[in-house]
């Protein structure tokens, strides 16, 4: 609904201007990488801002992406003109920004209304049992919305362990970031691939063997740790525990339609195709995709209205971490704009180098140095824009993508998503659990003190799944 009505906006109060993208869109080729600086130097603001200037960050974090956003917009415009640079922004905000904030918002929203209370005891049965939800769950309401929904409680099973921690650390790994690898809604790069044109059940069934592999590792390796340190509990004085065992109940059930509602609608706006379409000054709006957001924003609203004030707020639920995303979100897709126009130009641009290591000799794509260098990059940087970026870099086109080079895309797909768990700050919900964690009196490991952990469970995870899958 929001995109439908900036796009009715710009066609009421602008003039129109007809342009094909490939005849007015930025020449790639000869393109510098001083592009990519405001890029990089958002990405670097994200991963570094939160923890060494948390202050700062907190409460300019606006400015600062919008600061890095007018770095692209202010040369474009005076080095390509104001026609260019107009429709490069459109183009990118109203199909692509527009639709991904659109569903963020919802699957936060919604969760966000969806109350687990009661408490259990935290055995290595129980807390393997809740794993195993959450990751499900996150490929139908998302990352976050899935962690939202079971960090309290999951901490609340625990809050009587001595050895908690890595329970803590498990829950990242596996509900934070490798359970949504199943649906677009899961993660935003698959929905990001999604919009690109990917189809959505593609991923499930191409993601599926991966995910369950290595669900399957990490959740056994869970178990075995969590038994072990159970054992060792046992034989001391039991701890008093803050939260009895109570019955657990799941509150807020109105919101389970709603979400039933949004994947209803991504999939009409994947299926049917009336070809009725709006352009605004070059871009081609489809009646199918603007109809899917109107959906999901009202539906969003629904739960607003009919989901109860107290079970929102003993979820901790506020307005800050959408509106955080939304703002430094607008800014990414900006900065990435000039980056994807020299990928586009391929060995011709100034990413050459970059291209030349995911391609073998033959020309073909390198699937396993797509894997990893997506899911490097996806550790320190927002799993999000790396996806778009090696995208554009294996050549952009959905169709050849899902098709003839479909280990492609799946080695994309599998490193953004997999291997944001390396990291706090490789997906948006780590940062918001270990935070969460902390309050709650978890003694959460450092930034590096995290690594550890993944470096042990999940590094040597991957190198599995690298002679298995690639």
């Amino acid at each position: 609904m929001l995109r439908l009505l900036v796009a009715l906006i710009c066609f009421a109060v602008a003039p129109e201007v007809t342009f094909a993208a490939e005849g007015h869109g930025l020449p790639g080729a000869s393109m510098s990488l001083l592009w990519a600086l405001p890029f990089a130097g958002i990405l670097l603001c994200i991963a570094t801002g939160p923890l060494f200037f948390a202050h700062v960050w907190e409460h300019h974090y606006g400015k600062i992406s919008a600061a890095w956003a007018a770095l692209v917009i202010l040369p474009m415009v005076l080095g390509y003109g104001f026609g260019t640079a107009l429709y490069s922004v459109l183009h990118t905000m109203l199909l692509e920004y527009m639709s991904f904030i659109i569903l963020l918002f919802a699957l936060f929203t919604i969760s966000g209304g969806i109350l687990v209370s009661g408490n259990i005891h935290g055995t290595p049965m129980v807390n393997s049992g809740l794993l195993l939800i959450g990751a499900i769950l996150a490929s139908i309401v998302g990352t976050t919305g899935a962690s939202m929904i079971m960090i309290r409680p999951m901490i609340r099973a625990n809050d009587n362990r001595r050895h908690n921690v890595h329970v803590i650390v498990f829950f990242i790994f596996l509900v934070s970031n490798i359970g949504g690898s199943l649906t677009p809604l899961g993660d935003p790069p698959l929905f990001l691939g999604f919009l690109r044109g990917v189809d959505f059940f593609w991923t499930t069934t191409h993601m599926l063997p991966m995910a369950a592999f290595i669900t399957a590792i990490v959740l056994g390796a869970f178990f075995l740790l969590d038994t072990y340190l159970y054992r060792r509990e046992g034989a001391q004085a039991p701890v008093v525990d803050p939260t009895p065992d109570t019955r657990v109940r799941i509150r807020g059930l109105v919101n389970i339609p709603l979400l039933l509602g949004v994947i209803a609608a991504i999939l009409m706006s994947g299926i049917w195709k009336p070809g009725i379409s709006f352009t605004i000054h070059g871009v081609e709006l489809e009646l199918q995709n603007l109809l899917r957001d109107a959906i999901i924003v009202v539906l969003a609203f629904v739960s607003l209205v009919v989901s109860k004030q107290e079970f929102r707020e003993a979820n901790g639920f506020n307005w800050g971490p959408i509106l955080e995303v939304a703002k430094i979100f607008a800014a990414i897709f900006v900065c990435i704009i000039p980056v994807i126009a020299i990928l586009q130009a391929g060995l011709d641009g100034g990413f050459a180098p970059l291209v030349a290591l995911v391609t073998n000799a033959d020309g073909t794509p390198d699937n396993l140095a797509y894997f990893w260098m997506t899911g490097i990059l996806s550790s320190f940087l927002d799993n999000a824009p790396t996806y778009l970026v090696f995208f554009e870099m294996g050549g952009g086109d959905p169709q050849v993508l899902m098709t003839t080079l479909s280990k492609t895309l799946l080695a994309i797909s599998a490193g953004a998503v997999f291997m944001g768990a390396n990291t706090y700050i490789g997906n948006a919900p780590n940062f918001m659990v270990y935070a969460i964690a902390r309050n709650a009196g978890v003694n959460m490991p450092s930034f590096f003190g995290y690594m550890l952990w993944s470096g042990a469970i999940l590094i040597p995870t991957f190198i599995l799944v690298s002679f298995v899958f690639f």
